[in-house]
Order: C-alpha cells, then structure tokens, then sequence
C-alpha cells in the first residue's frame, strides 16, 4: 500500500505567502485573480505529484475564472489545498467538484469580505490614522502601513490554516452520498449572489418610442416594465452568459462586443446617450 501524501509545512507556507503577495498578479478584467490562484497552487502540486503529467493536469484545474476578496477569500485557497492533497491520496475528487466549490464559495466571501474589510475594517483603521496625522504628524501614515500589513497577514494566515483543516475533512462529505446535494447547494448559493449582484448593478433601458399623434404614442420601456420588468438587463446578462459558456468566447471580446451593441444601438435610436446604462 502506497504511503499516503502529506503536505508539509513548507509547502503550506510557500503557497499562502505565494496568494497574500500575489493575489492579483497580471489581473485583467478576462482573468481577475486567476493567475494569482494558479501561482499559490504551484507548491502544492509540486509537492503531491512526481511527474510532469499529473502536475499540469492538476494545475489546469485553477486555470478556469476566479475573482473574491483577496484577505477573507484566502479561506478557499487553503480549502482546494487541503481538496487537492485528497485528491493526490486517490479520493474521487474530479476538476468540475474542486471548481463548483470554488465558484460557489467566491461571490459570497467576496460580499462578506468587501462589507467587513473594505467597508467596515479599513475606514476604521483610516479614521485612526487621520486622528494621528494631526499638524502633520508621520504617525498616522505609519499607524496604518503597519496596522494594515501585520493584522492582515495573521488573519489571512489563519484563514488559510482553517480553509486546509476544513479541505481535509471536507472531503467525506464531497464523495459521500449526500456530495450531489452539497455542491448543487453551494453552486445554488453563489448562482444566487451573482443574481443579485446582476439585478442590483445593471440598469438597461430603452429610449425607443412611436409617435402615432399628438397624444398616442408606444413606449417601449413603458411596455416592458409592464410585462417583464428588468427585461433588458436580463436579455443582456443571458447573453454574455451564453457567449462565454456555449460559444466559448473570452470576457474581453464580450465586452467589446456589448460595446458595438451600444454605439450602434445609440446610432439607430434604441438607446439614449444621456441615458445611465
């Protein structure tokens, strides 16, 4: 019987400095974090597999689209770890589980990471800084570059630590039989906080109308918010959805192409420049 694989310390270390300080290498808005991920999973695969061959058919893994809140979404990276390490250990760990976790769990540690450090966390810790920089004082600045670094490095220490634990002992309930349930659940949960983030952030609207007189006219807008409010915003997310997934075209030409779908809706009336899209 082959001698089970173990991550060492080492490994663990490298990896985690390898997220904290490279989280968002060569970030773009076709590939946000994923380069990033990709680099602090180097030394994990390194370390599990000997040949060449399983190495980069692991790391393929962390090459699909990935974007969270860099400190708190630290926690997923020492999940797939620790899901990685099982998976070397032959556990029945296929790309498509190690990926919908991912996916699930990065919108909603996203949300919460950006309400606690971006929108709570950081303010605070500015507040105390201006208070510190009063007649010009060098302490503030100090205060902060030094508060920020140590707090966030221990705490992304730690939740890096906990996402190897949780990756681990996760793997039972991943292949068990209850395993289908639990990772529709989780790829439910971050479906849903995209949605929201679609329905909160996108507003498209319509400036096209026919004028029969003076006093009939047919509004499109008016028409659609009657039968399906929202529609526009759905029509458009549906679309960017279906040509990156079945027509397997890159973020960056999709933009480029809701770009073209705006000037020219813009030239032929459809849509109002003055209009917040």
């Amino acid at each position: 019987m082959a001698e089970k694989k173990k991550l060492s310390q080492a490994a663990l270390k490298k990896s985690f400095r390898n997220w904290a300080y490279s989280n968002l290498t060569c970030f773009s808005q076709e590939h946000m974090q994923t380069f990033g991920y990709l680099v602090a999973m180097l030394p994990i695969v390194d370390e599990l597999y000997d040949n060449d061959e399983d190495k980069v058919k692991s790391l393929r893994t962390y090459t699909t689209f990935f974007n969270t809140e860099p400190q708190i979404g630290t926690l997923v990276v020492g999940l797939t770890a620790g899901l990685e390490e099982a998976r070397a250990n032959g556990e029945p760990l296929d790309d498509e589980t190690i990926n919908g976790i991912r996916a699930g769990l990065m919108g909603p540690l996203a949300g919460l990471g950006d309400s606690i450090i971006v929108g709570t966390f950081i303010p605070i810790l500015l507040g105390i800084a201006l208070g510190l920089s009063t007649g010009g004082s060098v302490l503030g600045p100090l205060f902060y570059i030094i508060a920020w670094n140590v707090i966030m490095y221990f705490g992304m220490k730690y939740a890096y630590n906990q996402g190897y634990t949780m990756g681990g002992a996760a793997v039972e309930a991943l292949v068990g039989p209850q395993s289908a349930a639990l990772r529709s659940s989780i790829v439910m949960v971050g479906t849903m906080v995209i949605g929201a983030v679609a329905a909160t952030w996108i507003s498209i609207s319509t400036s096209l109308k026919f004028q029969f007189s003076a006093k009939s006219a047919f509004v499109l807008q008016d028409t659609l918010d009657n039968i399906f409010p929202k529609a526009l915003n759905f029509f458009f997310v549906w679309l960017c959805w279906w040509l990156m997934t079945k027509k397997k075209i890159s973020p960056t030409v999709v933009m480029l192409i809701l770009v073209v779908i705006a000037f020219v809706g813009v030239l032929v009336g459809f849509f109002n420049p003055g209009l917040k899209y």
